[in-house]
């Protein structure tokens, strides 16, 4: 019998429902966390031109992002929250053997979650009721609640990559717990900055692509040029960062989880010279089938040298490493990670060299096209990521420390399976919703933009700004389309709401 099916055999029939749960919530519960992490920094830039500049299309974008941001964060709340529950539900030896070491990072994100809402209230609340400058003001931590979340969980996440700031009593228990160094583990640093600037990346790549979407559609106003501009700028500063991040986190590993860096790169035995896969497949015996193979490389990728010795699969018993599957699945996450990020470079290379030829950004419909796709391959390029990050730690949940079989919970693995039944059905149910939300705000913006253009003497769009009191519609002037627009619809467009 393969080894794989080996180990699928003997371990607890729990395992795979509760593995395939809490997969499928956090795949779609990452999702959202671009937009909830970096999509408030991105409005306000937005909302600092408008007000810099006194540009009422600035203005009244940065006014209609930050209703979407409400929307998505209140579906991220919802999600998120699963993911809490899950921890203890799916995964209690966990939490009850460590969550004195690492639950500080789950306290912090709670804390920040509960911040972040109550600043976005405020912030949607306070257009057209607040002094423009102290509505931006009260506008500003919101990207710092946002990162206060992040760090909280990706100090949890790095801890259980490299644990520390413990010591272990005679049966094993965590003591004498240092919650400082549990919180800054070896690979918080390069893990942080890596998540919080793919999440902007991100970020910025999905809600341009919604506009250059528009502009392959023939819409070519200023709206759309700035709603394109800014952000696509802001991701295309931030790619070459990620670039560079990337390959340091990778090194990270390499240093700090060898195994999982040989899990990632497929690399069997323990050797200097060893070449670089992209897309193969590990087979039981170590050999590799299908791919691309460069010599040398991964070893020179590794120590910048082709002589630096890379750790194989190998190196430890066959218990206590990823399977060959589970090596391929990371492989070929991180492949796809690097591809796409690789992909994302070049395009804000492009965008790049013609603003700095032409002052404007390219006219091609290629980089439109390019551009509105993405958006959706950065979100593929995070949900990579992890993938890459929590299979190839495998079969560790903590690593070096608790197997993941050891963690999971004793409930029925039938009635973790109908709870995965019907958390797919919810969320379906929710993610739909948020769809047809956010298409309804569309139309409706839409529909007040072109009411209010037809009304003679009315400002535009891109004239009324939305502070003071509110654009008056002149009495008489009906448009042909349809009756005049009430207070209700001049609010629709002047505000975004």
């Amino acid at each position: 019998m393969p080894l794989s099916l080996q180990l699928l055999a003997e371990a607890p029939a729990q395992l795979l429902p509760a593995r395939e749960l809490m997969a499928f919530t956090l795949a779609a519960h990452i999702i959202l966390v671009p937009l909830g992490v970096a999509f408030p920094l991105i409005t306000l830039v937005m909302h600092y031109r408008g007000l810099r500049r006194n540009d009422a299309t600035a203005l009244l974008l940065a006014r209609r992002w930050s209703a979407v941001m409400a929307v998505q964060f209140a579906l991220g709340i919802v999600t998120g929250t699963v993911l809490s529950f899950e921890f203890g539900l799916l995964w209690p030896g966990l939490m009850g053997r460590w969550g004195d070491v690492f639950g500080v990072g789950f306290g912090v994100e709670g804390w920040a979650f509960f911040l972040e809402s109550v600043l976005i209230a405020i912030y949607l609340y306070g257009w057209r009721r607040l002094k423009p400058r102290t509505h931006f003001l009260l506008g500003l931590p919101l990207p710092f609640a946002a990162l206060l979340g992040a760090f909280g969980i990706l100090a949890a996440n790095s801890w259980m990559n490299t644990p520390q700031g413990f010591s272990l009593d005679s049966a094993g228990n965590p003591v004498d717990v240092n919650v400082w160094k549990a919180i800054f583990t070896p690979m918080f640093g390069p893990e942080y900055w890596h998540f919080v600037v793919g999440m902007i990346l991100t970020a910025g790549f999905v809600v341009a692509g919604v506009y250059a979407t528009g502009w392959l559609r023939g819409r070519r106003d200023r709206y759309h040029r700035l709603g394109f501009t800014v952000p696509f700028t802001i991701a295309a500063v931030a790619a070459p960062v990620q670039f560079v991040l990337g390959d340091s986190i990778a090194r990270s590993v390499f240093h700090k989880q060898p195994v999982k860096f040989a899990a990632m790169e497929i690399v069997w035995k323990t050797d200097t010279r060893v070449p670089e896969y992209l897309f193969g497949r590990l087979q039981e015996d170590g050999s590799v089938k299908g791919g691309l193979k460069i010599p040398l490389l991964d070893s020179f990728l590794a120590g910048f040298s082709p002589n630096t010795e890379v750790v194989g699969l190998t190196s430890v018993p066959a218990d206590q490493r990823p399977t060959a599957t589970q090596a391929t699945i990371a492989h070929w996450a991180f492949d796809l990670m690097v591809l796409i990020g690789s992909a994302l470079v070049l395009l804000a290379l492009w965008y790049g060299l013609v603003w700095l030829r032409h002052r404007r950004p390219p006219a091609s419909r290629w980089f439109y096209g390019a551009a509105a796709c993405a958006g959706a391959g950065s979100v593929v390029a995070v949900e990579s990521g992890w993938i890459a990050t929590e299979v190839g730690r495998q079969p560790w949940i903590v690593y070096e420390n608790m197997r993941v079989a050891e963690a999971v919970t004793s409930t029925r693995s039938t009635s973790l399976w109908i709870m995965f039944g019907v958390v797919a059905a919810v969320y379906a149910f929710l993610f739909g919703s948020f769809l047809v939300v956010l298409l309804k705000m569309r139309t409706r913006w839409r529909l007040a933009d072109e009411q209010q253009a037809a009304v003679a003497g009315a400002p535009t769009p891109e004239d009324d700004i939305p502070y003071g009191p509110r654009a008056s519609v002149p009495a008489g002037d009906v448009p042909a389309a349809g009756p005049a627009p009430g207070p209700g619809a001049g609010r629709s467009g002047g505000e975004g709401s």
